[in-house]
């Protein structure tokens, strides 16, 4: 099984007083309450953050695309993935997703998805989602159209990358008279696709088609309803011919972890449900689904299943129910090896931060921890998870002048390393020596190109020693 760490990047510091005026943070919340000094403070932080991951060992690091709200903050996730993927060097980068339907020039993503894919090796996981209804509003598009759209823009991009070009494209939506994308991808004949959906039966029909056989990955629903979806993803795939792999199929889960059920109940309980009963709902329900996006078969399954896109969720309630995973490194080891059991995924796409969580508990991992036993197999070689007295507090604008080295000694939960952070508590490590560097972040002076590589071997050496 794959662990990916994702990251909405929320407007965490989001003056709730809104409320008095809005009743949501989606598209009409006036970007007044935006404070560029703050988001380039949380920008960079969350940055720091799935760089942390990669390092502690995951198999990925994910980001998103959502506009205009304080929900996520990557109106491009391009942006961040191409950040990523030079402080990156081995876990992929999964852009869930990319909404190519809401272009009316999706070459153009086409393009960056196979950058990004060269410049990482073949890192790139490229995610094609139709966006949800708030989405068409901010991008002026017609969302009765959105499946047309998604799926020929899908034929076109996927066309650019695998055919020799230039050839001429005539859809319906979509009209090019030359196609011949530059660069091609590096993983032939396309990067690895996933389709996250909430629920779509038209997105899993459409994923599990033979000629298709795509990772769909269910968010936001109660677990009994993540396995109702990935049952009926393995029932289409049945009724193709052909048996679908663990491989296809993924749950992505909020999780926060702390020493006892009892503390990581209390820590995660404020920002979890800011997460659900703030940020997450929309405007109202035709927001979310607005006329002529999805068939009235989805719509009802969806409203059925998801109370959770409307607000006002309890918190104990959404344990219950397997919305979020919250407990003990025990508790949590537990209900993943039982879920995995009943469900059979291949993929988990862990969510450690959530709504308003701060920096320090995001990167929290109790020290328990060190003496716990690998709960899952990994599928691909670890490092040494760090000692928690050695790994750096990440914050905003500051870098590693260091790759993280283990301590001497104690036992590790490898797997759990996969999707948890730390917090440090080592405040007083030694300097560097260097005269910008402090412990082992650093934040380095705008220095011209020709001087950094001097700058940061000179920090390297300077540790090392």
């Amino acid at each position: 099984m794959r662990v990916f760490a994702f990251h909405l990047m929320p407007y965490g510091a989001l003056d709730m007083s809104y409320a008095e005026h809005y009743n949501s943070v989606w598209l009409r919340l006036p970007n007044s309450y935006f404070d560029p000094k703050v988001g380039h403070e949380l920008y960079n932080r969350y940055l720091d953050e799935l760089e942390l991951c990669a390092e502690l060992g995951f198999d990925g690091i994910s980001v998103n695309e959502h506009h205009q709200n304080a929900y996520g903050l990557m109106p491009s996730p391009v942006v961040m993935a191409s950040s990523l993927a030079r402080r990156t060097t081995d876990c992929k980068i999964a852009i869930l997703g990319n909404a190519f339907a809401l272009r009316d020039h999706p070459l153009t993503l086409a393009e960056e998805h196979a950058m990004i894919d060269c410049i990482t090796g073949g890192r790139l996981i490229t995610g094609f989602v139709r966006g949800v209804g708030c989405e068409y509003f901010s991008m002026a598009v017609n969302p009765a159209f959105s499946l047309e759209r998604h799926q020929e823009a899908h034929d076109l991009v996927i066309r650019a990358w695998t055919e020799e070009g230039p050839f001429a494209f005539e859809g319906k939506h979509y009209h090019f008279e030359y196609v011949n994308v530059w660069p091609r991808p590096y993983q032939q004949p396309h990067p690895e696709i996933w389709t996250p959906s909430q629920g779509s039966l038209e997105t899993i029909e459409w994923s599990a088609h033979p000629d298709r056989k795509y990772t769909y990955l269910q968010a936001y629903s109660p677990f009994e309803s993540v396995l109702r979806y990935l049952n009926h993803y393995r029932s289409i795939a049945e009724g193709h011919g052909y048996t679908a792999a663990s491989s296809q199929i993924g749950w992505s889960v909020p999780i926060y972890v702390a020493e006892t059920d009892e503390r990581a109940r209390a820590e995660a309980k404020p920002h979890m449900e800011s997460l659900f009963n703030t940020f997450l709902p929309k405007v109202s329900q035709a927001m979310f689904v607005p006329p002529g996006y999805m068939s009235a078969s989805s719509m009802k399954r969806i409203f059925a299943h998801k109370r959770t896109i409307a607000g006002g969720q309890n918190f104990e309630d959404m344990i219950e129910r397997g919305v979020i995973l919250i407990g003990s490194p025990e508790t949590v080891r537990r209900t993943i090896a039982e879920r995995h059991r009943r469900a059979g995924f291949g993929n988990i796409l862990m969510m450690p931060h959530f709504g308003t969580l701060p920096g320090d508990l995001t990167r929290s991992c109790p020290s328990s921890a060190r003496s716990t036993t690998p709960a899952m197999p990994a599928s691909r070689p670890r490092p040494p998870p760090p000692n928690d007295r050695q790994l750096p507090r990440a914050s905003a604008g500051w870098a590693r002048s260091d790759r993280l080295t283990p301590a001497s000694g104690g036992t590790y939960n490898f797997a759990l390393w996969r999707f948890l952070f730390i917090r440090c508590t080592n405040r007083s490590a030694p300097r560097c020596g260097a005269s910008t560097c402090r412990s082992r972040w650093t934040r380095r002076p705008r220095t011209p190109s020709s001087r950094r590589g001097s700058t940061i071997s000179s920090c390297f050496s300077a540790t090392r020693t």
